[in-house]
């Protein structure tokens, strides 16, 4: 592989690389090939393609030359020494191919610490606003010219674990590195995982991404400078960490790239998107939880640099954003390769799952059931899951549950803390009013169609509690949240106990449910959007604590649903039924006991929307026509 001095020293002196990272001396010739075929380090001056049955080691800087073709074969796993010496970079006119699947994918990585190494680093020939043959802060690389079309080569399938060495107190590696990389270059399906820089940053050019997994960088996880001006598609960040920096930080000359579907969650709050020296971007689908700071303005930008699905970014504090479609079940290839035990529950469930009773389980961040797969909970089984906006259990559209508690021994799930997590979401491919794929307010999920039959399992014996994580100032998790869910699913005996935001929220769809306990939720025990028109059997709704909304909350258009039994007990006052916006339902049997306003009908809905054991809701009448009572769900309150 090695060639003759002078060629060595020639290329040394085209890319800058005179620094004892690359040499011992002005006037060494390289070294000799290493005796252990599975050492990288040095210069690449030929042809290479890795063997995948190797786990190779990089022992330095790892430079690709000038017109020479690394190829890494899918299943190829390559772990660095540590240290800040440490990095493949990709010369210009140099090429990558890396040819992972999601079977096998690429893994390049280290010993697990954070910022152990420098990560992979492709220099291109594309235009940046530094100019032709700039000079890297890392290694003296030259990058940067005029092709915007140049190909640095293809990156496919690549897990990229704890890079992100520091340089010094102002410059650092990165997990990904793009200086002025061309439209040529293909970068798909690429995960950043455990850095202590940014996840990517792009340098100016003109290359594109797509599908980019990015968790748990301690900088930014996507930053670009110097004019980048190509299109990021399908973006997911999730931060458990704290004194991460941002989701985005875009910096310099505002040459307006593209993001379509950008999803990022946070558990720690924090800034989503920071906009410094009139950098800016178009973003078409966005979805931001969890943050305490969704945009951050600086140098002077106008929130106008920022472009949210055709408008200027709302930088009003009650602003929501849960437009993009992407979400974590896109990277199961990635996730799915990293379960943290036996009792941690997958990021991903692509395939049929069934619990052990016997193991407690956890949640730590997004759990998506994937399209075609069940996930089977026996009785008695316990899932306790860390606090906050990041950590929920979703069933995802064409996804199955199947929760098979008893009346002896239920299900449980609750928080590790007594704080509020996100509980559990159904997404359905039922109508609703939002119309076929609707995007959750939560996490990219995906939601509604046409099969009002449709089936997303089984919820049987279920107790939920410490649910309802806040999102932002307007929007919540629940207890048990039903996007569009259809009558082919089943749903009994369900508790849902000490929660901040609703016990059960239906968005639309057609699902019934039986023998529902909801106990001092901070929002309302029942709510209902989006044209549900399903029917809610024996409900009990003990209320004890002060400041809760309603027992009953019923918004958008009236579908009528039908609700069999429903008896709401208040010791603190408040509202028993709220009803908005035209909604309504018709209820047999119905006892409110305790509340200061029995029905509260707003924007000019009708009372005879409301029907009530057979005639229009009033106010003067004493309801107490339920049969439900509390010692119905003694199974769940003697837990």
């Amino acid at each position: 592989m090695m060639k003759t001095l002078s060629k060595f020293l020639s290329l040394l002196f085209i890319t800058g690389l005179l620094s004892t990272a690359c040499s011992n001396d002005d006037d060494a010739a390289p070294g000799p090939t290493p005796v252990d075929e599975s050492e990288l380090n040095g210069i690449i001056d030929e042809d290479l393609t890795l063997d995948p049955t190797i786990e190779y080691r990089i022992t330095g800087t790892v430079t690709v030359a000038q017109g020479v073709t690394l190829t890494i074969p899918a299943g190829t796993e390559i772990v660095s020494n540590v240290g800040v010496e440490n990095y493949l970079a990709v010369l210009k006119g140099a090429d990558i191919d890396i040819q992972g699947t999601a079977a096998n994918p690429v893994i390049m990585r280290s010993n697990g610490q954070a910022g152990a190494w420098g990560g992979l680093v492709i220099c291109g020939d594309a235009t940046t606003t530094e100019g032709t043959d700039a000079i890297a802060e890392v290694g003296g690389l030259i990058y940067g010219g005029t092709n915007d079309a140049d190909s640095s080569g293809n990156i496919d399938y690549l897990i990229i674990r704890d890079a992100g060495a520091q340089i010094n107190a102002d410059s650092q590696f990165n997990g990904l590195t793009l200086y002025a990389v061309g439209s040529g270059t293909t970068i798909d399906n690429v995960g950043i995982i455990n850095g202590t820089d940014d996840g990517v940053e792009f340098f100016g050019g003109t290359v594109s991404v797509t599908n980019m997994y990015l968790e748990n960088n301690e900088d930014d996880a996507v930053d670009w400078t110097e004019g980048w001006n190509g299109t990021l598609t399908n973006g997911y960040v999730t931060n458990t960490i704290v004194d991460f920096s941002t989701a985005i930080e875009a910096d310099g000359v505002n040459n307006n790239p593209t993001l379509v579907n950008f999803t990022a969650i946070s558990s720690t709050g924090g800034t989503a998107i920071q906009i410094k020296n009139n950098s800016g971007a178009t973003i078409n689908g966005l979805t931001l939880t969890g943050f305490d700071t969704s945009f951050d303005f600086r140098d002077s930008a106008p929130a106008s640099n920022l472009q949210i699905d055709g408008a200027d970014a709302d930088t009003t504090a009650d602003a929501v954003f849960s437009s993009s479609s992407t979400n974590a079940s896109l990277f199961a290839w990635i996730t799915n390769a990293d379960v943290g035990s036996d009792t941690e529950l997958p990021a991903n469930i692509s395939n049929d799952l069934t619990l052990n009773a016997a193991v407690e389980y956890s949640v730590s961040g997004p759990v998506l059931v994937s399209n075609g797969a069940t996930l089977t909970i026996p009785a008695g089984t316990k899932i306790v899951s860390e606090s906050g906006t990041a950590n929920y259990i979703a069933v995802l559209k064409g996804a199955s549950i199947d929760i098979q508690g008893t009346m002896a021994s239920p299900v449980v799930m609750e928080s590790v803390d007594g704080q509020a997590w996100g509980g559990l979401l159904i997404c359905g491919d039922a109508t609703t009013t939002e119309g076929v794929d609707a995007i959750a307010e939560v996490g990219g999920l995906v939601y509604g169609g046409t099969n009002d039959a449709d089936n997303s399992g089984t919820i049987n014996y279920l107790v939920l509690k410490n649910t309802g994580a806040q999102i932002n100032a307007d929007s919540q998790f629940n207890g048990l949240t039903l996007y569009a869910v259809g009558n082919g699913t089943t749903i009994s005996n369900v508790a849902v106990i000490g929660g901040s935001d609703d016990g059960v929220e239906f968005f639309g769809g057609t699902v019934n449910m039986t023998n529902f306990y909801a106990e001092n939720l901070e929002d309302d025990a029942v709510d209902w959007t989006e044209g549900w028109n399903g029917t809610l059997t024996n409900t009990f709704v003990n209320i004890t604590i002060a400041d809760f909304s309603t027992a009953i909350e019923a918004d958008g258009v009236n579908n009528n649903p039908t609700l069999v039994n429903f008896t709401a007990v208040s010791t603190t006052g408040g509202t028993g039924i709220q009803i908005k916006n035209n909604s309504g339902a018709t209820i047999n049997g119905l006892s409110l006991t305790g509340f200061d306003t029995q029905f509260d009908f707003r924007d000019s809905a009708p009372a005879s929307n409301l029907q009530a054991d057979g005639a229009d809701a009033n106010e003067a009448a004493s309801y107490s026509t339920s049969t439900t009572t509390a010692a119905d769900f003694a199974w769940a309150t003697s837990l």
